[in-house]
């Protein structure tokens, strides 16, 4: 084993790094800025998402990964390479890497994560991979290994993995298309529907991520954007009913998408899954009342992750620590090309 070992979480939104000499986890922005006549790199990470919505055309920001797989690997090999030298102090050293990967996706996107840290000159001693609802349950603080059913539902920034773990595998597994993203979406087009009122991304997410502390005060939203008769800039204050009305499609998606693999589930871990909940995690599983909407829809207990940003890195730094968990990794060479 290297001197020090790494855990990759690449989401779509933000990237999760584990560096085992530190023990701590990075969590930065899964973005990056080229400044496109030259082709010369202006930024990654936090700020290159403080540049979004607001840099010159010259100046291209975009995330790399699209719905949960590696959509531009260059940039993205650009952006593992400076975060691994950022923590290894600006010299890259041999180390060992563990990257979580989907499960409900093609073998070629697969291993195009194996291949990213093959070729982003980052000294990869040894590259091993984990499917990502596995490292979910490690982080949960869910022992994997044994022969319970363990439901997972991940609500990232464009996808939802739902899954089924049991004996240190993955049962039944559904990769959906809703997320942190739709929910912004659907903030954004009701915002213009009611108040003729465009808004940026940013700020959509930004009432999404503060709805549940407004509801507590009794307050509305107050965002700023630029009118659709005037061209103007104005400030309106945005009701928060509108706001969960907004979202309630695409809580009903993931329900029911939930719904489909519990009819599907063999009986005796329907059984256990019915004794323990669901265990909610993601970033985006924290919006206000997906919670407990999924509690009424399914009539299951939802058990919220305490870190859903960090479930995955910690599971996989749980894997790095104790080499009790290593039987859950695979080589690229054990999966099928």
């Amino acid at each position: 084993m290297a001197n020090n070992a790494f855990g990759i979480d690449l989401g779509t939104n933000n990237i999760k790094i584990y560096c085992r000499n530190d023990d701590n986890i990075m969590v930065e922005k899964n973005m990056i800025a080229i400044e496109s006549r030259n082709n010369i790199l202006f930024a990654y990470g936090d700020s290159a998402f403080e540049m979004y919505e607001k840099a010159p055309s010259n100046i291209h920001i975009s995330y790399p990964l699209s719905n949960g797989v590696i959509a531009d690997i260059h940039n993205m090999e650009q952006l593992v390479k400076f975060f691994i030298t950022d923590l290894q102090k600006g010299s890259v050293k041999p180390a060992d890497f563990l990257i979580a990967v989907p499960t409900d996706v093609t073998d070629v996107e697969k291993r195009a994560f194996y291949d990213l840290l093959k070729d982003a000159n980052v000294k990869a001693k040894r590259i091993t991979v984990v499917e990502k609802a596995v490292a979910d349950g490690l982080g949960l603080e869910i022992d994997v290994k044994n022969s319970q059913g363990v439901l997972v539902v991940n609500v990232g920034y464009e996808t939802t993995e739902i899954s089924i773990l049991s004996l240190g595998g993955i049962v039944l597994s559904r990769l959906i298309k809703a997320g942190g993203l739709k929910f912004d979406e659907a903030i954004r087009a009701a915002v213009r529907r009611e108040f003729s009122l465009i808004i940026g991304g940013k700020t959509a997410e930004s009432v999404k991520i503060s709805l549940k502390e407004l509801e507590e005060e009794g307050r509305g939203a107050v965002v700023y954007g630029r009118d659709i008769v005037t061209g103007l800039p104005v400030e309106r204050e945005i009701p928060t009913k509108l706001v969960d009305e907004s979202l309630e499609e695409h809580f009903n998606t993931i329900i029911d998408n939930v719904k489909v693999i519990l009819e599907r589930t063999p009986p005796e871990l329907a059984a256990d899954i019915y004794r323990h909940g669901i265990y909610l995690t993601g970033g985006a599983s924290q919006v206000s009342h997906l919670a407990e909407r999924l509690a009424a829809g399914t009539g299951l207990k939802v058990n919220e992750a305490e870190n859903p940003i960090n479930s995955v890195a910690m599971g996989l730094a749980k894997i790095i620590k104790d080499e009790n968990y290593r039987s859950v990794t695979s080589t690229i060479e054990g999966m099928s090309k």
